[in-house]
């Protein structure tokens, strides 16, 4: 049981930036880029779909359809940005410059280029 403890343990620590597939150009984005990129700003997808981090850790996501999911999140040192979201989903993702824009990557590596970050 104690083997079984820590393995889940070991399994549920933080994700790190280097978990992420990032690309040869790609640079990511350290907490303090974070905080002036994204941070306070809303970030318009080419699906229409639009995120707002605001600064008091509050999180929202507008479906391109309207609908919207809320919740919170926080930024760990490397730049990852973990979601938790009101109906219980939970997600961490990490932002990077491409060499020509901001793109969001997902934990399996979906890449979501921002189409403006206002």
């Amino acid at each position: 049981m104690k083997k079984l403890t820590i393995l889940v343990s070991l399994l549920a620590g933080p994700v790190l930036a280097q978990d992420f597939a990032t690309r040869p150009g790609d640079t990511v984005l350290n907490e303090s880029a974070m905080a002036a990129e994204v941070v306070g700003r809303s970030h318009e997808f080419f699906d229409g779909g639009v995120s707002f981090f605001s600064v008091s850790g509050a999180y929202s996501y507008t479906y391109p359809d309207g609908g919207t999911a809320y919740g919170s999140y926080t930024v760990q040192g490397d730049g990852v940005v973990c979601s938790d979201f009101t109906h219980g989903f939970s997600r961490c993702d990490l932002y990077v410059h491409d060499g020509t824009r901001l793109v969001l990557i997902t934990g399996d590596g979906t890449r979501f280029p921002i189409r403006e970050n206002r």
